[in-house]
């Protein structure tokens, strides 16, 4: 089997010195030359093949000079929008940075610098300057080794067809590692592609937000960005999550899509089903539902819609004059002397008795479902109705207490309240750009619950697409994904593709994941709907296991050398033995323990289908100062 050429960078520039001997030898003949020592037509070629084979050598030894520059990494790079606008020129194109494709020569080049200490090998970069070389070595008091992104001295810009992309994005990094840097880049470039853009973004980061305001200020048309922030109501708009849907039961599933991950099997279903009774009366009563009305008649109990459902059902049945029918007359006299028993104080008399007359007067096949359902939970012991329902009431009042009721249950015919009412369908008709603040830091559980709510509508409204047709590219950012991933946000990974929503991911850890699925399978089976991997720093074991998983692996060569020797018993006779073994074995394409070692804004990326780049993301300066307003660092 035939080896590829062995390389070991990491050593003196011994080409040096031969190219410094056939230097010697050129002068040399060039001198006896001129002489008259050496016949000219001799003299000439043997200078030039001398000349030939210094310069041959001088090239090789600097090759090897500038790899070990290289070794000194690349500083922090700061640019500002208008700099980054010509890196994006193509919108079928996706900037991720600047780097280079990692191919098995940079893995050989790695593993080789585990045995060294690169500090050994480092080039001063004046001396390379000089020679014509520009470098900008990353600084010692910035986090990570540098030799990593040394590997190769020379990068590129790096674009990756957009398309590419369709199957999600998962971006993995530790805090601090540059995932709000990385997505600010993305989010700018699909603004400025002209996108429908929604950030989720739990923690409110300001320099994220400004990022994305300034892309709007930069491409887009005034009040394309809105945003919404449960501590900040008054700042942003209305979101109703409740408004699209194609069938009434699409709003149960949605609010049993942010019950806590525990709740399965009976009170799941029972929370589901307790939700879909007051949807269906709201429906038959031409009411829109929404959160508020939810929780009141969840909480509070069925009573006003299964009277209202009611007296509109016998208006249509038994025609304007059923109260004075003898059936319904009796029933109600019964009712307010009070011999029928009221299964809660929220039910009048007239209740019981229009539920009496419904339950023995009228015929089954005259029945409603919806009021059948309505009269199943009227009927049901009131104490245990509050039991089962106790896992879905905290979340609905999480989601109605104070401004964030009036703020996630819009009220259309409040004149006091001038701001915006929006809803998915409309955000994207209208090419919005909607930056979403969950507000985690102080109120975990709400953030999680508003979350996991816009997810849930958003598949929903990923449904509907599918049904009517696609209209415009909707990307969605997750950022912090661990918090509010919820069965709707995997349909989405698993299915948005073919309805047009690009999604990207942002998480720190694989634990953070399993702990809110339940198990690492589960957070693994999540994950692997996502094609495209973008790895940052990380430190959590698991998640390195997970990324090096993914890029695979790569033959490494390694070369030992055997030197012995030893003395016969005879006096003056010795033998000595030198080997030389070259073995190859398959070893991770990037060792594990690399990834905790990246510097800041540093990445290893697979995609486009197992591609693997090494890359590194300039930091987007949303303000830079006027003067260095076109200007980059290195």
């Amino acid at each position: 089997m035939l080896m590829r050429r062995y390389e070991m960078p990491w050593r003196r520039a011994y080409e040096l010195y031969a190219g410094a001997v056939w230097a010697l030898a050129m002068m040399f003949f060039a001198a006896v030359g001129a002489a008259g020592w050496l016949p000219i037509p001799l003299a000439a070629p043997l200078a030039l093949l001398c000349l030939v084979m210094g310069l041959l050598r001088v090239a090789q030894a600097m090759n090897i000079l500038v790899l070990r520059a290289s070794l000194g990494g690349r500083s922090i790079q700061v640019i500002s929008t208008t700099a980054l606008a010509r890196w994006c020129k193509n919108p079928a194109d996706v900037f991720l940075g600047f780097g280079f494709e990692w191919r098995p020569v940079h893995s050989q080049r790695l593993y080789e610098l585990a045995k060294v200490d690169y500090r050994e090998f480092a080039v001063s970069p004046r001396l390379l300057g000089w020679l014509g070389h520009v470098s900008h070595p990353q600084p010692d008091a910035e986090i990570g080794l540098p030799y990593i992104h040394g590997v190769e001295p020379r990068e590129v810009p790096l674009h990756r067809p957009l398309q590419n992309f369709e199957g999600g994005t998962l971006l993995v990094g530790t805090t601090q590692s540059g995932k709000g840097v990385a997505l600010a880049t993305l989010i700018t470039q699909a603004v400025k592609r002209g996108d429908v853009v929604i950030v989720v973004d739990p923690k409110n980061s300001r320099r994220l937000r400004r990022v994305v305001e300034r892309a709007c200020e930069d491409y887009r048309e005034p009040d394309t960005f809105i945003e919404f922030h449960p501590a900040f109501p008054e700042k942003g708009v209305r979101l109703d999550f409740t408004f699209n849907w194609q069938k009434p039961t699409e709003i149960a599933s949605r609010i049993q899509s942010i019950m806590p991950p525990d709740t399965a099997g009976a009170f799941s279903a029972f929370g589901w089903d307790a939700v879909n009774v007051v949807v269906q009366g709201l429906v038959e009563l031409e009411e829109r539902p929404n959160l508020v009305k939810l929780t009141k008649y969840i909480e509070g109990g069925i009573e006003p819609v299964l009277e209202a459902s009611l007296r509109r059902f016998y208006d249509t049945k038994l025609g304007a004059g059923w109260r004075e029918t003898p059936d319904m007359k009796k029933m109600l006299h019964d009712a307010h002397r009070g011999s029928m028993k009221r299964p809660s104080e929220a039910a009048s008399a007239d209740l019981v008795a229009f539920v009496a007359y419904y339950e023995h007067h009228v015929a089954q096949s005259q029945r409603s479902k919806v009021l059948d359902a309505q009269v199943r939970t009227f009927r049901h012991n009131r104490e245990h109705y509050q039991k089962i329902t106790a896992n879905l009431l905290p979340v609905l009042s999480m989601l109605t207490s104070g401004d964030l009721g009036r703020s996630l249950s819009p009220d259309p015919f409040d004149a006091a309240d001038t701001r915006p009412i929006m809803n998915f369908e409309k955000i994207e008709r209208a090419g919005h750009v909607l930056y979403m603040c969950l507000d985690s830091l102080p109120d975990p559980s709400v953030a999680t619950a508003i979350g996991a709510l816009a997810l849930a509508d958003q598949a929903a409204r990923a449904g509907m697409r599918y049904n009517l047709g696609v209209f415009r590219r909707i990307s969605l950012f997750v950022d912090e994904v661990s918090n509010v991933i919820n069965l709707p946000l995997i349909e989405i990974l698993n299915k948005g593709a073919e309805g047009g929503i690009f999604t990207t991911c942002a998480m720190q850890t694989l634990a953070d994941l399993a702990k809110r699925l339940g198990s690492e399978d589960a957070a693994r089976m999540a994950l692997g709907n996502l094609n495209n991997l973008i790895a940052l720093r990380t430190k959590d074991r698991p998640t390195q296991d997970f990324v090096v998983e993914t890029f695979g692996k790569t033959a490494i060569h390694t070369m030992r050398v055997g030197l012995s020797s030893g003395a016969d018993a005879h006096l003056g006779d010795f033998s000595s033995s030198y080997s030389t073994q070259l073995t190859e074995s398959f070893e991770e394409m990037v060792p594990a323990e690399v990834l905790g070692k990246l510097p800041n804004l540093q990445y290893f990326a697979s995609v486009s289908g197992g591609r693997i780049i090494k890359g590194r993301f300039p930091i987007l300066d949303p303000d830079p100062p006027a003067a260095n307003a076109s200007s980059t660092a290195p």
